[in-house]
């Protein structure tokens, strides 16, 4: 008895970067994951929610995951899909074609439903797992991402925030399923949540995060007798809690540059006879490049003979240009530095995203001390802007930019 279990997470269909629509991108990395379904011949894919960017996505998005169902399904038949939905996914709209994607081997969980009685329906989030043979080989716990009042109430002393929630409502569904294990059969869960001590991206909003951690949930909320925990909602790929079997496996596509460094990844996972064997990460190829120029902020003509150096347009079409983040290092106003920086873009084989400004640290300025209420009733106005320039730029105020503020000041007098 054996099954290969493919995880992925976080595909954020239909996401668009800085304005640059990424369908190619996706299509590119759902024809990869299709090919390596049969290369690794996959009993079972994971996908940890997020499949959509938006609640409410396009139709151009949609059409991209229905028909990479369709094709995975073609290649490999005996394929089975399991799909939670992410808090980016409208679980209403993520689970409304599920008649039709059980003819597919699909099953999607968007909700947390409840009996006649209002008790949590467990049995509803336990899907059975089956090798290619149709023989089923272990169960899964598929809890899509929870809101609160998701999960079963505080009982006598019991904790009642969203942390104990969540940790509450895995130790009951595990319970339950463990009853309905048959010998050498395999328990794994699914998941879309944030886990304590789990690394996040520098700037993504998308991996929420409450003040304080109070929607961060322990690795130990999942039973050690669990071989596998497919996690969803990071984007970089890692293991939870020091837990090899407990795994985000991370977004297959940088949603950000400050992801431009993750090992973009699906997990490949191999059990036999109900234990884990072996767990290996497999490289996702990045279809388009991400740049950043220069490495670290410089002057605006340094930055922009950077720039220079930069291959010039071909014939490539424009949606495989890799994208370009550029950095610059203000010691004064320099309005015209963005301009600068499009007209040698337009002529370069690269995407210009956004243009990062920085100013001096360690400077003069640092001596700067704010002023008092007394010292702004008393100030003049040029003294103000010298003082505001010299606590932005670390610098005294040029002469050229004095001159034009006093004859402005001169013009509105009485």
């Amino acid at each position: 008895m054996a099954l290969r279990i493919l995880h992925t997470a976080d595909w954020h269909l239909g996401q668009t970067f800085f304005g640059f629509d990424r369908e190619d991108e996706h299509d590119f990395f759902l024809n990869w994951l299709t090919y390596k379904l049969k290369e690794q011949q996959a009993d079972i894919l994971l996908i940890a929610g997020d499949v959509f960017d938006v609640a409410n996505p396009s139709a151009t998005a949609q059409h991209h995951f229905f028909r990479f169902l369709k094709e995975v399904n073609s290649l490999c038949p005996n394929l089975q899909i399991i799909i939670i939905a992410g808090n980016h996914d409208s679980a209403a709209r993520l689970e409304a074609p599920s008649p039709l994607l059980e003819e597919l081997n699909t099953t999607i969980f968007g909700f947390v439903r409840r009996t006649e009685n209002g008790e949590i329906d467990y049995d509803s989030l336990i899907c059975p797992l089956y090798n290619k043979d149709g023989e089923r080989e272990g169960l899964c716990l598929c809890v899509p991402y929870l809101r609160q009042g998701d999960y079963p109430p505080a009982e006598n002393d019991e904790e009642g925030s969203f942390t104990a929630g969540v940790s509450r409502l895995y130790r009951k569904l595990t319970e339950r399923a463990k009853k309905q294990l048959k010998a050498d059969e395999a328990l794994v869960s699914m998941g879309h949540l944030h886990a304590t001590g789990s690394e996040l991206s520098e700037n993504d909003r998308s991996e929420r995060v409450i003040i304080g951690g109070l929607e961060s949930i322990p690795a130990d909320a999942f039973d050690r007798d669990i071989v596998y925990t497919a996690l969803g909602h990071i984007h970089k790929a890692q293991r939870v809690g020091g837990r090899d079997n407990v795994r985000y496996s991370g977004s297959p596509l940088p949603m950000s540059f400050s992801e431009t460094r993750y090992k973009h990844q699906v997990v490949s996972i191999r059990i036999e006879k109900g234990k884990t064997v072996e767990i290996e990460s497999i490289p996702i190829p990045l279809s388009v490049e991400l740049l950043t120029i220069p490495s670290s902020p410089q002057l605006p003509d340094a930055v922009i003979e950077a720039l220079k150096e930069l291959p010039d347009k071909a014939d490539s079409a424009n949606n495989t240009l890799p994208y370009v983040e550029v950095r610059v290092l203000l010691t004064e106003p320099d309005p015209g530095f963005r301009h600068r920086v499009e007209e040698v873009i337009k002529e370069k084989a690269v995407r210009l995203t956004s243009i990062i400004t920085s100013y001096p640290k360690g400077s003069e300025s640092d001596k700067i001390s704010p002023l008092s209420y007394e010292e702004f009733q008393q100030i003049s106005p040029l003294a103000m802007l010298e003082h505001a320039f010299s606590a932005k730029y670390g610098n005294e105020l040029p002469e050229e930019i004095r001159s034009l503020f006093n004859d402005v000041v001169r013009e509105v007098e009485p």
